[in-house]
C-alpha cells in the first residue's frame, strides 16, 4: 500500500486545482463518477523516486450546521484519519481566515504531519514569501508559497511532502497486484449484505464468521481457494458504511482495511441485497473500485427473498445500469448466498475479469483500430487546429492501460475520449476499467517553447 497524502482545506482555495497539479495528468477516468469525487479522490503520483496516493476531499468547514457540507466535511475527516500526510491549502491572496485556523485546529488534534500550501500567489518570489508569512501564526510549520494554477512552488511542496512521509517499506512501489497466477478476489459491500455467507458458500465450509450482526467482521480474511485449475485468494472484508454511522473507532479502521485490501485485489465482487433499493453507499463503492482501477463483478444477493420471475430480474439489472452507468461495463449477477444458487457464477466471472484484467493488445492491431476510429469519427478541432492522433499502445496491464501520441494532449473532449473507450471495450471486449493517456511526441513541447519565447516562465 503506497503513502496517502490528504490535500484538505476550506473551500475555494484550490485543492482541486492543486490535485490535478501534483497528479500531472489526466488519468484513467474519462468521465466524472457521480458521488464520488465530490467525497473523495484518489490519485497515484511519484517524486523523486518515491510512489504515494493523494486524496483530494471536498471544502472542509468546521461545525457547519447544513447537512450536505456536513457530509463532504465528514468525508474529509475520513481522509486525513486514513493517511500518512496532509496537505492543507489556504488562499493566501485573501489572508488567514477564521475557517482556516478552525481547520488547523482540528489538523493539530489529528497528529498527523502536514504541510502548509499558501496558495494563489502568481508574483516573484520575495512577494510570495512576505504574503505567505502570515500563516505560520497558524502553528503547522513550514509554509510553502505557490501556484497551483502556474505551478509555482510545486517542486518545493513535493519536497517537504517526500520529508514527511513514512520509512519506504517493501514492495510499497507495486503499482498492481503481484503477477504470480493467483488470483485475489476482494468480498466488499455494507453490513449484512451476505459477504462471509458467500465466501463460505463458495468455499463450502464455514471458513468466517456469518451472523445477521452488522459488523462481524473486523479484520480482512483471507481464503485460498482452487478453483477449474485456477488458485484464488477469497478476501472477506468488514462492511462498508457511511462514515456518520461509524460508532466505534474500530470499526473506522476496519473500514479502511476493507479499502486498502480492495486496492491489492484483482477483482472486487460488490456484494448488495436484493431486498433493498441500490442506495448512494453501494454507489460509491462501485466508484472506488473503478477509482482504483480494479475489476469489479456487481452481486446482487438474496435473491431466494424476491420473486423469481425472469421480467423482475431484468428490470432490477436495468435499474441497476442507471444508477451504476458509470460501471456499466462491469456484469451484473443474482444469487442467493444461503442456498448456493448461483454462487459458482460468481468465481467464473471473477476469473474472467481477472484474465482480462492484466489483458495486453497487439500493438499492430491497436494501431489499424486507432487508424479505423479516426476514418469513421474524425477528431475534432482544438485550439483552430486539427486534433491529430498519431500512435497508440498499451503501456501497462492491471488494468489495461493505453497511450496515445497526440498533437493536443491536454485539448481532446470528454466526448472523444469515451468514444475511443468504447471502441476499445467492443473491439478486446474487455468489462474491466481501462486507463488512456494522452502524450505529446517526443520534442514537442521544447518546439512549441521555442515558437512561444515570450510565455517562458508562466508555467
Amino acid at each position: 500500500m503506497k503513502p496517502l497524502v490528504a490535500i484538505v482545506g476550506r473551500p475555494n482555495v484550490g485543492k482541486s486545482t492543486l490535485f490535478n497539479r501534483l497528479v500531472g495528468r489526466r488519468l484513467a477516468l474519462v468521465e466524472d463518477l457521480p458521488g464520488v469525487t465530490r467525497d473523495r479522490h484518489y490519485a497515484d503520483a511519484e517524486w523523486e523516486g518515491r510512489h504515494f496516493t493523494f486524496i483530494d476531499t471536498g471544502g472542509f468547514v468546521p461545525g457547519e450546521k447544513d447537512s450536505l457540507l456536513q457530509q463532504v466535511r465528514e468525508q474529509a475527516q475520513l481522509a486525513v484519519e486514513e493517511c500518512d500526510v496532509i496537505i492543507f491549502v489556504t488562499d493566501a491572496r485573501q489572508g488567514l481566515t477564521a475557517e482556516d485556523e478552525a481547520v488547523a485546529k482540528y489538523l493539530r488534534k489529528s497528529g498527523k504531519p502536514v504541510v502548509v500550501a499558501a496558495n494563489k500567489l502568481d508574483n516573484t518570489t520575495g512577494q510570495m514569501q512576505s504574503l505567505a508569512a502570515e500563516f505560520y501564526k497558524l502553528g503547522l510549520g513550514e509554509v510553502q508559497p505557490m501556484s497551483a494554477e502556474h505551478g509555482l512552488g510545486v517542486p518545493g511542496l513535493f519536497d517537504e511532502v517526500v520529508a514527511k512521509l513514512p520509512p519506504k517499506e517493501e514492495g510499497e512501489d507495486a503499482e498492481a497486484p503481484p503477477d504470480d497466477g493467483t488470483i485475489r478476489v476482494a468480498i466488499i459491500g455494507r453490513p449484512n449484505v451476505g459477504k462471509s455467507t458467500l465466501v463460505n458458500s463458495i468455499l463450502k465450509q464455514k471458513r468466517v464468521v456469518a451472523s445477521e450482526i452488522p459488523g462481524t467482521t473486523r479484520d480482512p480474511v483471507d481464503s485460498p481457494l482452487t478453483y477449474k485449475g485456477h488458485q484464488l485468494i477469497l478476501t472477506d472484508t468488514a462492511g462498508i458504511r457511511r462514515k456518520k454511522t461509524i460508532a466505534h473507532r474500530v470499526e473506522q479502521f476496519s473500514v479502511i482495511a476493507a479499502l486498502k485490501t480492495m486496492e491489492r485485489s484483482d477483482v472486487a465482487v460488490l456484494l448488495m441485497d436484493a431486498t433493498e433499493v441500490a442506495v448512494d453507499q453501494d454507489a460509491k463503492l462501485a466508484g472506488l473500485a473503478e477509482e482504483r482501477g480494479r475489476a469489479l463483478v456487481i452481486v446482487v444477493n438474496k435473491w431466494d427473498l424476491v420473486d423469481a420471475d425472469q421480467r423482475r430480474q431484468e428490470t432490477y439489472r436495468e435499474s441497476l445500469k442507471y444508477s451504476l452507468k458509470f460501471v456499466g461495463y462491469s456484469p451484473i449477477l443474482f444469487t442467493s448466498a444461503l442456498t448456493g444458487s448461483k454462487v459458482e457464477k460468481v468465481v467464473d466471472v471473477a476469473v474472467e475479469l481477472a484474465q482480462q484484467f492484466r489483458f495486453r493488445a497487439p500493438t499492430p492491431q491497436l494501431n489499424r483500430l486507432l487508424e479505423h476510429m479516426v476514418d469513421n469519427h474524425p477528431a475534432p478541432i482544438v485550439r483552430g487546429k486539427p486534433l491529430r492522433l498519431y500512435y497508440i499502445s498499451q503501456v501497462t496491464t492491471a488494468p489495461p492501460t493505453f497511450a496515445i501520441t497526440t498533437n493536443h494532449p491536454e485539448g481532446v473532449p470528454d466526448m472523444y475520449k469515451r468514444y475511443i473507450t468504447n471502441q476499445l471495450r467492443k473491439t478486446f471486449d474487455l468489462r474491466v476499467p481501462i486507463r488512456i493517456l494522452f502524450r505529446a511526441r517526443p520534442g514537442q513541447a521544447k518546439r512549441e517553447a521555442r515558437k512561444k519565447p515570450h510565455l517562458q516562465g508562466k508555467h
